[in-house]
């Protein structure tokens, strides 16, 4: 069984309805769940926004947090998760940053992805943020990006289910 196979039956077990805000995944979560069978049900939106202007205008990241931290930061991949469920029925949401290669960037080393989830419960939101470095090609670390923010993401609910925070 494949980690979209997984993701799906555990957002149907606890009715959940996903939006992703990816940058460096371009939209392969959200493509990878679309093959599932019926994961229809539980896939609100998907934005694919590379750009700085992208991220302020649709997620509402905010200029300062991309001056102060960059692009490829857990701080802009929070507000871009946050983001994603500002504007939507979606009541979690995954986020995805990052610098997938060859070329390391503004001294951050290729392959290097940070990842957001936010969860909304009730008034409350809840945030969690993870930063991990892959190695491969872009399409390997493409990928395997892909599938960690999959695989944490029962994880991290786990946890708003007990109250934590991120």
């Amino acid at each position: 069984m494949s980690i979209a196979d997984v993701t799906v039956q555990y957002l149907r077990g606890h009715a959940l309805m996903l939006s992703t805000a990816e940058s460096c995944t371009a939209g392969k979560i959200v493509t990878m769940l679309s093959e599932v069978e019926g994961s229809g049900e539980f896939i609100e939106s998907g934005y694919v926004v590379y750009s700085p202007q992208a991220k302020q205008r649709l997620l509402h990241v905010k200029l300062s947090t991309i001056e102060t931290f960059n692009l490829t930061s857990v701080e802009v991949a929070r507000e871009m998760a946050a983001g994603a469920l500002r504007d939507s029925t979606a009541n979690v949401a995954v986020a995805t940053t990052g610098i997938l290669g060859p070329e390391d960037i503004d001294g951050i080393p290729a392959g290097t992805i940070c990842f957001a989830w936010a969860f909304q419960s009730g008034n409350e939101q809840f945030l969690f943020s993870r930063e991990q470095r892959f190695s491969g090609s872009r399409c390997q670390v493409q990928a395997e990006a892909s599938e960690y923010a999959l695989q944490w993401l029962p994880h991290f609910h786990r946890r708003v289910l007990h109250g934590e925070r991120g």
